[in-house]
């Protein structure tokens, strides 16, 4: 659990907080404070809540690689500071690792699948990590970065130049309040991001941020002020991309 924001009420007395979510002392591992994850039930079947009132990641105890991720997600309606007038947030993180709380005293160093409103399956490295999917060609560079907005293009033979958000190639949300299903197909160091079926992100050549290869880690799903729903949360070992997402997508290696 992270820094809860200044406007956060009910907490121990002597909590920390602040208008600032980077810095500070963040509440540390093991501190469910305000009950921000809790398992309910739903029409019969368990589901992962998450309020989203303090910023916060549910972490795998163990590192996976070569893995199919699929679950099935919606929205609630609630929002926090300090995202009240910002898009509803949250998003899966893999192949995390080092220290908790590396990024921004909440996360762990790792790739994330974008889980956002608009925004499902937006590749973001996260603490210095890199990768590379195609993006459309470039107009300008300036200082290492394009001036257009970078958004996968699976018919480009352009690639990104590692770091940064790229945006999806296309956006598949279903309607506020219904799920959603979420899928990341992970081989060696590449991956293969999925919304609703659609393959939206592709990221390939994923590097840790000293150069090494990264292709295995623990797994976090956000809490990022924005009351959230998963269930059906399965993860299943592979050794190699299905057919169906070979004959869509191009692999540079």
């Amino acid at each position: 659990m992270s820094i809860p924001h200044s406007t956060v009420k009910g907490l121990p007395e002597g909590t920390y907080q602040s208008d600032k979510m980077n810095s500070g002392n963040p509440i540390g591992l093991n501190n469910n404070l305000k009950n921000v994850f809790s398992v309910i039930e739903q029409d019969g079947e368990p589901v992962l809540k998450i309020t989203g009132e303090i910023f916060g990641g549910l972490t795998t105890k163990k590192e996976y690689a070569n893995y199919h991720l699929s679950a099935m997600f919606k929205w609630g309606d609630k929002k926090w500071e300090p995202r009240l007038d910002q898009k509803r947030d949250s998003g899966i993180l893999y192949h995390c690792y080092g220290p908790h709380g590396r990024f921004w005293n909440t996360w762990k160093t790792s790739l994330e699948y974008q889980v956002q409103e608009t925004d499902f399956g937006d590749f973001i490295p996260l603490g210095g990590n890199t990768a590379k999917p195609k993006i459309g060609a470039p107009i300008v560079e300036i200082r290492g970065d394009f001036s257009k907005e970078k958004k996968y293009n699976p018919e480009s033979d352009v690639y990104s130049i590692g770091k940064g958000y790229i945006h999806a190639a296309s956006e598949h949300d279903a309607p506020h309040g219904e799920w959603n299903h979420l899928e990341i197909y992970v081989v060696g160091n590449d991956a293969v991001h999925l919304i609703n079926g659609h393959i939206v992100m592709v990221v390939e050549n994923a590097k840790k941020h000293d150069g090494s290869i990264l292709d295995k880690g623990q797994i976090q799903i956000q809490s990022e002020a924005a009351e959230c729903y998963y269930k059906q949360i399965n993860l299943t070992p592979i050794k190699k991309f299905p057919k169906a997402i070979k004959k869509q997508v191009r692999f540079k290696k």
